[in-house]
């Protein structure tokens, strides 16, 4: 599968309020954006435990909270955090704004909707960076 990598556009800055998540839908793959200060983050919304919407947890320090059964998930690694013997995790996606616009990174993969459990430890959120849009989201 060809694993070319393109920028969606997805929603303006200021849409996304501050240390609150916003749910956003790419080729029917449902991705949480959240904003900490002038850091944006992007995870896909779904907890690993069952399935609960994470972008309207609560947001606390650096970790988002499900709002099914309270697992927190680091928004920058993906990582599950205090699960004992259970290692979970959900996948992150570089995030950057352009011209006010807030863009995310998605591989024909990821935009394929597939998910593969082990990509999710080795991710790193970009944050705030420079670069030209591709094609939109719906938000």
């Amino acid at each position: 599968m060809n694993d070319e990598k393109k920028w969606i556009k997805v929603t303006r800055f200021e849409n996304i309020p501050l240390r609150e998540g916003r749910s956003i839908t790419v080729d029917d793959r449902e991705i949480a954006i959240f904003r900490l200060g002038d850091k944006l983050f992007a995870i896909d919304n779904r907890c690993p435990h069952k399935g609960g919407p994470l972008a309207e947890g609560i947001v606390s320090g650096s970790k988002v909270v499900c709002p099914l059964h309270a697992w927190k998930i680091d928004l920058e690694s993906g990582i599950v955090a205090g699960q004992s013997g259970e290692q979970s995790c959900v996948k992150t996606y570089p995030i950057r704004v352009q011209d006010g616009i807030i863009e995310i990174e998605l591989s024909a993969q990821d935009r394929a909707n597939m998910r593969n459990e082990r990509d999710c430890f080795a991710n790193s959120v970009t944050n705030v960076v420079l670069g030209s849009p591709v094609t939109e989201a719906r938000i």
